[in-house]
């Protein structure tokens, strides 16, 4: 796997990790600051500023007695510095699961992978026992590589 597929790997383990600890500060480090984000529930944030304004009401007390993952599904690669990320998010409540397909898109600057346009879109008829990675032999995209 090459660098920039580990890193944009490490920005989704950090979006996963700051929102299971309730960590603003760590979830808005991951922003540019111009960014775009779109939550789930179709609110739209624009810049850090407003997107921090949100987080830190929202993300302290937002996760209790739930928990998110988050999984690599796709990376399209724009430009070598601009990706379009798919995710696959399943937060699990008492309820039970609830999943979502979002889409960022990230941009390389100074050597580290930022968040900048993201969508949040529910997906509720997905089941969150269906494997991320079925072959995919037709578009020959499963294996999250791109071409040297």
């Amino acid at each position: 796997m090459n660098a920039d597929i580990e890193a944009i790997k490490q920005v989704i383990a950090a979006v996963e990790r700051s929102q299971n600890n309730e960590d603003p500060d760590e979830f808005l480090a991951l922003f540019r600051d111009d960014a775009i984000w779109t939550t789930g529930g179709g609110k739209r944030l624009f810049g850090l500023e407003e997107i921090a304004a949100f987080t830190r009401q929202v993300l302290p007390g937002g996760m209790k007695d739930a928990s998110v993952t988050f999984e690599l599904e796709h990376v399209l690669f724009i430009r070598p510095d601009v990706a379009a990320v798919k995710v696959r998010q399943i937060y699990r409540t008492a309820e039970g699961p609830d999943v979502g397909t979002p889409l960022w898109v990230l941009a390389e600057e100074n050597g580290r992978w930022l968040l900048t346009a993201c969508q949040n879109t529910g997906a509720p008829s997905d089941d969150p026992a269906r494997p991320i990675f079925a072959p995919r032999t037709t578009t020959g995209h499963s294996d999250l590589t791109r071409e040297a």
